[in-house]
């Protein structure tokens, strides 16, 4: 198992758009990829789960990924992550005026 936390940058944080382009990215994954946020593990692969939690901008996260391309997978998340998710727009680090 391999892990490690990262911030989310999306002005409006993980609902539904961003939260479907991780499931899908997750979804490419052959290991197990959650996401733990305070103290709730989400499947990373559901877009119910990761909506539900609503993770807001500037909330730090890990990501843990447990299987046979555990490291491969867990950088294809974070890289994600860090893009954006889909969405363009200023990063959170830009945000704070």
């Amino acid at each position: 198992m391999v892990s490690q936390k990262v911030t989310i940058i999306n002005p409006s944080g993980i609902h539904a758009r961003p939260a479907g382009e991780l499931a899908k990215v997750a979804k490419l994954c052959n290991s197990e990829v959650m996401l733990l946020v305070k103290d709730r593990a989400l499947n990373a692969k559901s877009v119910l789960n990761l909506m539900a939690a609503a993770v807001r901008c500037g909330t730090e996260i890990t990501i843990q990924c447990s299987g046979e391309t555990e490291k491969e997978d867990l950088k294809r998340i974070v890289e994600a992550i860090k893009s954006g998710l889909g969405e363009a727009g200023e990063a959170y680090e830009g945000n704070q005026s």
